[in-house]
């Protein structure tokens, strides 16, 4: 008989600061910046400055959630017409393998609170979808 394999021994909580954000997953137009890295959790925030867009990209195998700490934050993705604006309070889920890209129609640069589960690679830069490449709105 094998002896039995207990859990895996607890990390400790850890706190992180802004201080602590490092620059993280470049995409034009967009700043990301990650708080932590685990093999199936990547966890951070992203700044849009006014009237920016960012390039298309996916974050491959990996379901993303943002919340909207403040501005708008616009999205467009393939297979569908059009944008969808999220505002302060909400939140909004990018699925694995999703094209999109974000930009901010707004006069203050928006931030966004971003935890992603999965383990893939965190950001994929890669060309729109045909006839996309000027922003709606």
């Amino acid at each position: 008989m094998s002896p039995e394999v207990g859990p895996e021994l607890p990390r400790p909580v850890r706190v992180l600061t802004p201080d602590d954000l490092v620059a993280a997953d470049p995409t034009t137009g967009m700043t990301r910046a990650r708080a932590f890295e685990l093999p199936l959790l990547w966890a951070g925030q992203v700044v849009t400055d006014p009237g920016a867009v960012s390039g298309w990209h996916h974050h491959e195998r990996n379901e993303s959630s943002l919340y909207v700490v403040r501005g708008v934050l616009r999205l467009e993705f393939d297979g569908h017409e059009g944008y969808l604006d999220a505002g302060p309070g909400d939140f909004v889920h990018v699925p694995a393998w999703t094209v999109h890209r974000e930009s901010n129609p707004s006069r203050e640069p928006s931030l966004a609170v971003i935890a992603r589960v999965g383990g893939g690679v965190p950001t994929v830069n890669v060309e729109g979808p045909p006839g996309r490449d000027e922003p709606i709105g």
